[in-house]
This record gives structure tokens, C-alpha cells and sequence, in this order.
């Protein structure tokens, strides 16, 4: 039940984590500092690149809340087992959302000019993503388990 649990709570804790401040950027340090979240980022990507926006948001918004979803109902018995694999690899590919972040941050404290501070939603988003694939892992360990005994 406590991982039944532990699946659910990310369904709340992801869209908490998409409006959290991921980062606070600006143009020096004397002209203020912008939170930017997810989905604010988002936005700015759908104005400016439509293909690029497209491709975040489906790694970003829709990978991770499907695997959780469809892990919910492999916990529930309401979805084969033999899906988990495929629901890991939607759990990878949101990771690579990570990545990405963590890249824009590195490349924009070199710039001399730009001020960069993470904030506490890229923790969240971060922990919410390693949290997904460790339960989507203990789920197929234990579904496997499961199907192994006679």
C-alpha cells in the first residue's frame, strides 16, 4: 500500500513541480531576478520555437504523469505487468529533461553578464523523476516476482 501510496503522491507533487521556480535568472545581479518554472519556460519555447516547445513538453509534462499513471494501474492490477519496461523507458526520457536544465544553467553561468540561482522546483522536478523510476523499478521487480511463483 506504501508504494501504491508513494506512486500517487506524484500525480500531485509533478504539477506542483512544473509551476515551482526552477531557477532565477537576470541580467546582472543589479536588475533583479526572473523565476522561471517549467511551464513558464514552456511558454517562452512556444513563442519562439514551436518544434522545440513540442518535443519539452512531451519529455517535460506528458513522459513522466503517463508512466505514473499507467505504474498507478500495473500497482492496482489494472494494467499488465509486462508494460513496465516500456513505462521505464518514458521515465528515462523525462530524465533527459533534467539534463537539459542542468546544461542551460552550466552554459548560462558562463556568460559573464547572466545571473543564474537554482531554486527549490528543480530539486522537486528532479527528486519527483528519480522517485518515478525507482517505483516504476520496485513495481516490475515485484510484478516479476509475482508472475515467477508457481
Amino acid at each position: 500500500m506504501t508504494l501504491r501510496l508513494a506512486t500517487l503522491s506524484l500525480l500531485i507533487l509533478y504539477p506542483i513541480a512544473w509551476f515551482a521556480p526552477l531557477m532565477r535568472a537576470g541580467l546582472l545581479p543589479i536588475f533583479g531576478l526572473s523565476e522561471i518554472s517549467v511551464i513558464t519556460g514552456l511558454q517562452s519555447l512556444w513563442r519562439s520555437d514551436i518544434f522545440l516547445a513540442l518535443v519539452v513538453t512531451v519529455f517535460a509534462l506528458f513522459a513522466p504523469y503517463i508512466k505514473t499513471i499507467g505504474t498507478a494501474l500495473v500497482q492496482w492490477n489494472m494494467l499488465d505487468p509486462r508494460v513496465q519496461p516500456a513505462l521505464n523507458i518514458m521515465g528515462k526520457l523525462a530524465m533527459a529533461d533534467i539534463f537539459l536544465i542542468a546544461l542551460y544553467i552550466t552554459l548560462a553561468k558562463g556568460i559573464s553578464y547572466a545571473t543564474i540561482e537554482t531554486a527549490w522546483g528543480l530539486y522537486l522536478f528532479t527528486a519527483c523523476i528519480l522517485a518515478s523510476i525507482a517505483l516504476g523499478y520496485i513495481t516490475e521487480m515485484k510484478s516479476s516476482s509475482r508472475n515467477s511463483q508457481p
